[in-house]
This record gives structure tokens, C-alpha cells and sequence, in this order.
């Protein structure tokens, strides 16, 4: 019941945002690239509401091959500036087979959480993604990564925005994989609070894991040999 108030939440309030967009949106297809993510990293739309105020955290290039799609920084990646400078960054690595090096590779990876900024926390974890994030930058800066070849989308807000028609549930989005597969890879989210999850599902590190992993190498290699 939970999960379906947030996810429902999170999809209208993102919808609700796109038709009632503001003048700060009009011009960005007109922008180059450096700019508009210099005015990314200088956002401060959701001020006002941010316990630790603005520092938004993404890692991008045009030339990126792999997208990563998570929900927002925690506390420890907001301190950092490094996007998945924690545990769970050290799971989804592993999952994904790559090293530090080769994740904080911009030219490799492009990392655009959902939020791009530690929204602060609630009694049962970090609060969800901020929406305003995702309708004022989010298919402005997708539009500048054309070479894209795979998406991992993880966790029920990067679900909420990437898997339209999507099941309702993480678990039967994760389930039907195939279903997106190659370029899109419903995936749970790393963070040792899904380890009851990860145990009562053990096909996504026996079946999904492996494949996910030969999908990234095959992604990397084509560069390599370019």
C-alpha cells in the first residue's frame, strides 16, 4: 500500500509539473551542452525545501554509453559530491562487474538520479526524490545523451518515470526484464535495506545479474575497439 501511494505521488506531481512548466524551461533545447549542465549543477529550485539545502549531484557526457537511474543522493554522496559513494554504489558496481574507475567515467556512464539533490530524511529512510527536479531538467538532459546504449533503472521513482505502462510493483517490473531488454534493465535498488528483497528473490543475482553484466561488457568493449 505504501509502495503504490509514492509511486502514484511521484508519477502525478511529475505530470502535474509538466503541464504547468515555467519560463526557465522554454529555451534549454537552445543551450549547449556545458551550459545546461553548468545550470544544473547551479540549481536551486527546491531551496526552500531542502534540509541540507541544494547541491546537485549528476555525472554526464555526450559521449556517454551507459546510463545509471537512481533516486536521489543520500546524505553521504550530498557531502562527497560523488554520485553512489556508498554502500550501495559498492553493490551496484559489483552487480554491474565494473570498476570505481570505469563508473566515474563520464566519457562510460552518465549517472541522473530521478533527484539530483539529498532531499533529507523521514522515520523510515531518505525522503523521495524531489519531483520538481525531474520536469525542469530531466528530458532536456536525456535529449543530449544520443549515445546511450543501456539504461538501469532502479527503484520504484526511476521506474515511475522510465517504465511508462510499467507494473505497479518494483518486483514485477524487475520480474519482466526481458520484457525492455536490451536498452532498459528494470533493476531494485542496491541499498542494504533491500537485502530482505534481494534474499526472497534470488533469480535477479542468479539470472538478471549475469546478463546485465555481459550487456555492459559488450557496451564497453564497442568503445574500446572505436
Amino acid at each position: 500500500m505504501l509502495f503504490s501511494s509514492l509511486y502514484g505521488y511521484f508519477k502525478q506531481t511529475v505530470m502535474q509539473l509538466r503541464g504547468n512548466r515555467g519560463m526557465m524551461n522554454d529555451n534549454l533545447d537552445e543551450l549547449s551542452f556545458d551550459e545546461l549542465v553548468r545550470r544544473v549543477r547551479a540549481c536551486t529550485i527546491c531551496a526552500d525545501v531542502l534540509p541540507q539545502g541544494p547541491r546537485p549531484v549528476v555525472q554526464l557526457s555526450e559521449a556517454s554509453r551507459i546510463l545509471v537511474v537512481g533516486q536521489a543522493p543520500g546524505r553521504r554522496v550530498h557531502e562527497t559530491g560523488l554520485p553512489f559513494n556508498d554502500p550501495s554504489g559498492d553493490r551496484l558496481r559489483q552487480w554491474m562487474g565494473v570498476s570505481r574507475d570505469t563508473f566515474y567515467d563520464e566519457q562510460k556512464m552518465a549517472i541522473l538520479p530521478m533527484g539530483f539533490c539529498y532531499p533529507g530524511t523521514g522515520k523510515s529512510g531518505d525522503l523521495p526524490p524531489r519531483p520538481e527536479c525531474a520536469d525542469a531538467w530531466r528530458e532536456a538532459l536525456l535529449k543530449r545523451l544520443p549515445n546511450i546504449g543501456l539504461t538501469l533503472v532502479i527503484g520504484q521513482y526511476a521506474h515511475a518515470w522510465h517504465l511508462p505502462g510499467g507494473a505497479r510493483s518494483v518486483t514485477e517490473n524487475v520480474r519482466n526484464w526481458e520484457h525492455y531488454w536490451p536498452v532498459v534493465v528494470p533493476m531494485p535498488h542496491p541499498s542494504p535495506r533491500n537485502n530482505m528483497w534481494l534474499r526472497r528473490n534470488p533469480w535477479f543475482e542468479e539470472d538478471v545479474v549475469p546478463a546485465l553484466r555481459n550487456r555492459i561488457s559488450e557496451l564497453l568493449s564497442e568503445d574500446d575497439e572505436s
